[in-house]
């Protein structure tokens, strides 16, 4: 498959009871589904993935799909630490409208994962399960597990893994990881400080929460780099940088469900135990967004 573009990183709305709310799933992907983002991938860890159950993941993706034009790429997150777990989400997010699934590297054995050959024979292992074509994420950040690039190099070559969602390192590490995986293989950025000195490195676009509450702010990007204006792409970097660290690093999935009320999209209230963002933090993310509405 072909993955080029922007993708949003979705998030999940849920009433004030903390149920999945149906109808603001269908209105968000309705609204961005207006703009020219390539695809979206729910489940992750700014959808609140490690709070949703196997039930209302896959919930969730039979609505967001039955809301998205198919053209769209629909990606579902299935991240666990298990091989078996994470095969029997894949055969079920395919049943469900999944064009891909995405799978974090696992982290909760630090240990035993940290090893090139444990971490290959867990994707090829999910790769041979699913149905559908497997992206692999790395976010050493948050889970303190590297893939290193001559993992990601192997695993390129099995026929169904389509690409990596690179979210831990400078931009140089793309331009690495292009040197060593085939040409179909995709590489895309995950870090909104990063997006335009990626694509320069050879990223084929990106993976972002910042895009559920700013898409076009995001396209702006991509559309700069595509056409060459260099002086454009600078100024959108600069212009999605602060906003973007408020939502993902300083407030996570609460401000980024904030910055999403702002713009016109359902944010709503995170899941327990998450709590919405402080008054302060309110006028933080309002000052922030404020050129960049939908």
């Amino acid at each position: 498959m072909k993955l080029q573009g922007m993708y949003a990183a979705a998030a999940t709305p849920f009433d004030h009871s903390g149920q999945v709310w149906r109808v603001k799933v269908q209105h968000n992907f309705d609204k961005w589904s207006r703009t020219s983002l390539a695809g979206f991938v729910v489940g992750t860890l700014a959808g609140e993935g490690p709070l949703l159950e196997p039930d209302e993941k896959i919930e969730l993706l039979r609505v967001a799909r039955e809301a998205t034009p198919a053209e769209r790429t629909m990606i579902l997150d299935v991240s666990c630490d298990g091989v078996h777990v994470a095969g029997k989400l894949a055969r079920r997010a395919a049943e469900a409208g999944a064009d891909a699934v995405v799978c974090v590297v696992p982290h909760e054995y630090r240990n035993m994962m940290s090893g090139p050959e444990t971490q290959a024979l867990f994707y090829r292992a999910l790769a041979d399960q699913s149905p559908v074509p497997v992206i692999l994420h790395n976010a050493p950040l948050i889970t303190s597990v590297d893939l290193g690039a001559e993992t990601v190099a192997e695993l390129s070559q099995h026929p169904n893994i389509a690409g990596i969602i690179e979210a831990g390192w400078s931009a140089t590490r793309v331009t690495h990881l292009r040197s060593l995986v085939r040409k179909e293989f995709a590489v895309l950025a995950g870090l909104e400080s990063q997006v335009w000195e990626s694509l320069k490195a050879g990223a084929s676009g990106a993976v972002l929460p910042f895009a559920s509450a700013a898409p076009y702010a995001t396209i702006a990007v991509w559309e700069a780099f595509r056409t060459r204006e260099e002086e454009a792409g600078v100024d959108w970097q600069a212009r999605i940088t602060h906003p973007g660290s408020l939502v993902t690093d300083v407030y996570g999935v609460a401000g980024l469900k904030y910055a999403m009320d702002l713009n016109g999209y359902y944010g709503g209230p995170p899941r327990l135990p998450f709590v919405p963002v402080s008054a302060d933090a309110r006028r933080e993310i309002e000052e922030a967004f404020r050129d960049l509405k939908g």
